[in-house]
């Protein structure tokens, strides 16, 4: 397939109808959900599309904003990582995590959380699979995987300049595309975008909005025809975004219920705000802490996220008498910093530094067969290399916190650190209220490294038993190995009144121990997958049964050792008590995953319409979670068993020539089967005093009983030349909680919001000018929520922050082709 063919097949445009000069028609969807050039209407899977014009059209500028358009799909930022899941399984917050969607950018696996922060640039379409992919995605995709393709060259020249400005939010974007042949056998494709946001959250302490966002991404491709039978694809990329700032609130304080006279009754901001002892203790934090309630305003000391990313992939396919042999190299890396404010107010408590590091290459071969025989196969091999290198430390620089924690612990009779000890604060007995002091100008900084290697082969074959009735078999078979480090220490200006006791007060308070530990592991897992079609008419039947997995790994973020007895050094007086001894975790177990399927696609009324249905249920087994340890840290563990079950339902009709009317629904159903180890919201009955409480019979976080989209796009030309253009979308989820520990607290309302866009344009002139609004209905939607750290486990305030979706805004975009 020469470069001018490929160019030909892969334009894709969704959500608009054809016009026909007899009756309308929908255009068909083209994907490469399985490795081929295939209608949508004929892959046995299922999965949602959004071609390039739309996502540009509806200004989706990242998987963030993607979702709305794809039912039982979240991403969604955190405090300290970012959470991608499908069908309501993810894998939660920790760096040492590989994803459960796989996310893939032109063939390459881009494993690893933050990159799906990184912007759109001049794509062709996103597909995003539900369900296990492990044979022709291969990489620890058990919950699906998100496809980006970027646009190619086409035949002809062509350039394009949009800018888009948004007043209220100060949202500029510029983007610039060049493309066309250099020679007869050569294309290029230049892409830039610049984008910049001052934010929709005030800043209340620092008096400015945020998040505000700087962005500058640029993409080369080069597309050479070598010879009639070798096709290569040259892709060069790099990225630069920059947030500074969070859309983060404290969304709820409750008072204090400690028996400390100074915290009893009182909000966790109204004790950082305002607790004083004459001549002892001084606490005066800036009143902008007392915004503890949810209005787009925040109380912070600052954040950032200092982002950068390359990329560089070679793509040859060698077209062998019909078969096609494909190599795939890849080079991907990126580093970022960031600072976060993890006590989430305007108080100087502490703060964290969080530092990445990664490289990867890959390479991948495919033989793919020609299509129409009776037996239609791919097969392949894939190595991956990667390098992953973190560091973070907690950071605390100010009074605050240090003398608070005196306070506590001469409440607490001196039980916040040891006893006896030198330098007794409130005049008591030894070591009476100096727990604090321990902890100025503390460092907690904390390395972390995984190195990977995985090779693996796979083979998926189609047989034809007759024009109507078709199997697919196939199998991807894995070897990965693993090794990780973690180690910890304690550091700060030298004044701590005695090492060991700073080891207690960091344990007891902050649930912090050093550590120094280091593992190698392997394994070798094979996924299977068996595939029944039938045609009948305009309407495909499939069934499908499959086997997922997702390797093992490193805990990055348990900030306490695996076992009490583990070599990392325990202090001898932090206390024998089973309720004082915090166990963590360094080293979590692959899981697994089985999948049926049943589903329909239809083509109807001769074309002007199409319907897809897919019923599913999966059953995990060891299912990775990473749970909050109530302070700072995550564990990660093997749960147990989840099942998740549902009905995903889309359509398009063409109402009219001009008119197309298209939707999604969602139906879905978690419930953890076995899982017992879960998080206990904050002052949630435990029993065993441990901080962790049963999930068995529960929900998992993001779930929504429906979540979907009706979208309504109009096109028709009016005199002059001139064109008009409109599309309306409306998207709803059902009430969802969107914090892993399901505190009824935090509980996300339904909502429903509209999205709109009005525009006119001149094609023979070349230019278009829009209007895009972007929940118009103002809803407040909270993606991720957690509880603020200390709050509870210092004070005995109930607090919780959370991210907030970009409220009401609306924007103009001028579009210039030639």
């Amino acid at each position: 397939m020469n470069r001018r063919q490929t160019t030909a097949t892969l334009l894709v445009l969704l959500g608009s109808a054809t016009v026909h000069a007899n009756s309308p028609i929908l255009e068909e969807v083209i994907v490469t959900a399985q490795l081929r050039t295939q209608s949508l209407q004929d892959v046995p899977v299922s999965v949602s599309a959004m071609g390039g014009n739309k996502i540009q059209e509806a200004g989706i500028d990242k998987i963030e904003n993607l979702q709305a358009y794809i039912p039982n799909f979240t991403m969604s930022e955190t405090g300290i990582g970012t959470n991608i899941y499908i069908r309501g399984l993810g894998s939660g917050i920790n760096q040492g995590f590989e994803q459960s969607v796989g996310m893939y950018f032109d063939g390459i696996y881009y494993g690893r959380a933050q990159l799906s922060r990184a912007p759109f640039l001049d794509l062709e379409r996103v597909e995003v699979l539900r369900g296990p992919q492990n044979i022709l995605y291969g990489k620890n995709s058990i919950a699906g995987a998100v496809s980006l393709h970027s646009r190619r060259p086409g035949e002809e020249s062509e350039g394009k300049v949009s800018l888009l400005y948004e007043p209220d939010h100060g949202e500029e974007v510029i983007d610039l595309v060049l493309s066309g042949p250099l020679s007869d056998t050569v294309g290029v494709r230049f892409a830039g975008r610049y984008r910049q946001l001052d934010g929709y959250i005030e800043n209340l302490t620092l008096n400015r909005d945020e998040p505000a966002r700087d962005e500058v991404t640029a993409r080369l491709l080069i597309d050479w025809a070598a010879s009639d039978r070798l096709q290569i694809l040259t892709k060069l990329e790099a990225g630069k975004f920059d947030v500074t700032g969070r859309q983060v609130e404290v969304v709820t304080d409750v008072p204090s219920n400690s028996s400390n006279l100074l915290f009893a009754g009182r909000t966790y901001a109204e004790i950082l705000n305002d607790t004083q002892i004459p001549g002892v203790l001084n606490i005066d934090a800036d009143e902008s802490v007392l915004n503890n309630f949810q209005d787009y305003k925040r109380s912070s000391n600052g954040d950032y996220s200092h982002n950068d990313t390359r990329n560089l992939t070679l793509k040859a396919d060698y077209d062998l008498n019909g078969h096609v042999l494909t190599f795939i190299t890849g080079f991907m890396a990126y580093e970022f910093e960031e600072v976060a404010d993890v006590d989430f107010t305007g108080a100087e408590v502490f703060d964290a530094l969080l530092q990445e590091e990664y490289s990867q290459f890959s390479q991948e071969f495919r033989w793919v067969s020609p299509l129409g025989d009776n037996f239609e196969y791919i097969a392949g091999g894939y190595f991956q290399k990667s390098d992953l290198d973190y560091f973070d430390s907690v950071r605390i620089d100010s009074t605050i916190l240090p003398e608070l924690l005196n306070v506590a612990d001469a409440a607490a009779g001196g039980d916040l650190g040891d006893r006896p000890a030198d330098g007794d604060v409130f005049g008591g007995a030894a070591g009476v209220g100096d727990a604090g002091e321990h902890l100025r100008k503390l460092r907690t900084p904390r390395e972390f490294t995984t190195d990977t290697e995985l090779w693996s082969v796979f083979f998926q074959g189609t047989w034809h038993w007759s024009h109507n009735l078709r199997a697919t078999f196939g199998a991807r078979l894995s070897y990965e190995t693993k090794d990780g480090s973690r180690s910890i220490k304690l550091t700060n200006d030298g004044s701590q009144l005695d090492p060991q006791e700073v080891r207690t007060v960091l344990a007891k308070v902050l649930s912090v121990e050093e550590q120094d530990l280091e593992g190698s592991r392997s394994s070798t897992n094979i996924s299977p997958l068996f595939t029944l079609q039938y045609e009948f008419d305009s309407t495909m039947l499939f069934a499908t049964l499959s086997q997922g997995f997702k390797s093992g790994g490193f805990d990055a973020r348990s900030n306490q050792s695996p076992a009490a007895d583990d070599p990392a050094p325990h202090n001898p007086n932090y206390g024998d008590d089973p309720s004082e001894q915090f166990i963590g975790s360094f080293e979590f177990e692959e899981e697994e995953a089985i999948t049926l399927e049943l589903g329909s696609k239809s083509t109807l009324w001769d074309g002007r319409a199409d319907l897809n249905a897919t019923a599913f249920i999966t059953e995990y087994d060891d299912l990775q979670v990473s749970i909050f340890d109530g302070t700072l840290g995550f564990n990660v563990g093997n749960a147990g068993a989840a099942r998740t079950m549902g009905i995903e339902v889309d359509g398009r009709v063409a109402l009219t020539d001009s008119l197309t009317l298209s939707g999604a629904l969602a139906l879905l159903d978690f419930e953890f089967t076995k899982f017992e180890n879960g998080q206990c919201f904050q002052q949630q009955p435990d029993p065993d005093g441990d901080g962790l409480c049963d999930f068995t019979g529960k929900t998992n976080q993001y779930v929504a009983d429906y979540s979907g989209n009706l979208s309504l796009a109009y096109e028709n030309p009016l005199a002059n030349g001139l064109t008009v253009r409109g599309a309306f979308d409306v998207v709803f989820s059902g009430e969802y909680n969107p914090t892993q520990d399901l505190d009824p607290r935090l509980l996300q309302d339904a909502y429903y919001k509209l999205n709109l866009r009005a525009a006119l344009a001149d094609e023979a002139a070349g230019w278009e000018f829009a209007l895009i609004g972007k929940n118009l209905t103002d809803e407040v939607i909270i993606t991720y929520a957690n509880s603020m750290s200390l709050a509870n486990s210092v004070f005995g305030a109930i607090g919780h922050y959370a991210f907030i979706e970009r409220p009401r805004n609306i924007a103009a975009q001028f579009t210039y082709r030639w």
